[in-house]
């Protein structure tokens, strides 16, 4: 039983064994860095520059005022809502559906299966390090749970880079793949930027969020790979 099984992980080993080696080494990275900055934040290591980064961000002597204009704030908190979970949540069910009525139900599957890892994470390990949120300045936008990592920055990364990668996949222009990964880039980074900006979250959390997102982003990757997925350009 366990022959074909074997014969089979070998050829994909053989056949992917540098893009597999590659993405697992960046898949362990973001892990290790998202370990090393949980470490540093339950020792208090990070308070002092957390705390500057985000009095940075308000007016000087009105830590009531974060800097712009209020038409600023608006435009923050729209994009802060992109890594929501209302919006992800549609996000990834309109992709989902999208790549079952093209016949790519494994592209579907990695799709939902990387949001639905990295919201497990996510609450798992807000609930295990138990972070207050930023006592700093006012909440400019409701939160109701604990501040490590940001929700909001796992969640769009892994929703949007996953989705980002899927597309390229099966893009064979090079400039659509980059058009993908940067328009995704952009996203993930507005959107941790509007939590540390409206005083939600501490840039750690927000760190340490895009490298939880990224991990399951890069394990979809593989998950991708080992299913044999028809890809362009593989």
């Amino acid at each position: 039983m366990l022959t074909p099984v074997l014969a089979r992980i070998w050829q994909f080993v053989r056949r992917f064994e540098a893009r597999v080696l590659i993405a697992l080494v960046m898949t362990a990275g973001a892990l290790w860095a998202f370990l090393g900055i949980a470490d540093e934040m339950a020792e208090g290591e990070t308070r002092s520059l957390d705390s500057r980064i985000i009095l940075a961000l308000r007016e000087p002597g009105d830590v009531n005022n974060p800097i712009g204009s209020k038409n600023v704030e608006e435009a923050v908190r729209d994009v802060t809502a992109l890594g929501g979970t209302t919006l992800v949540v549609v996000v990834t069910v309109v992709a989902v559906l999208a790549f079952v009525f093209h016949k790519k139900q494994r592209h579907a599957l990695v799709m939902a299966g990387a949001v639905l890892a990295a919201w497990g994470s996510s609450q798992a390990t807000k609930a295990l390090y138990g972070r207050p949120r930023p006592d700093l300045v006012p909440h400019e936008a409701y939160v109701y749970s604990a501040s490590f990592p940001s929700g909001h920055s796992t969640m769009s990364t892994a929703a949007f880079l996953t989705l980002a990668m899927l597309i390229a996949s099966l893009e064979p222009r090079r400039r659509s793949k980059a058009l993908a990964y940067g328009l995704a880039a952009a996203v993930v980074a507005g959107v941790g930027f509007s939590r540390v900006y409206l005083g939600v979250h501490w840039p750690t959390d927000v760190l340490a969020g895009w490298c939880l997102g990224a991990m399951w982003a890069l394990v979809g990757w593989v998950a991708l790979r080992a299913m044999h997925a028809p890809t362009r350009g593989s």
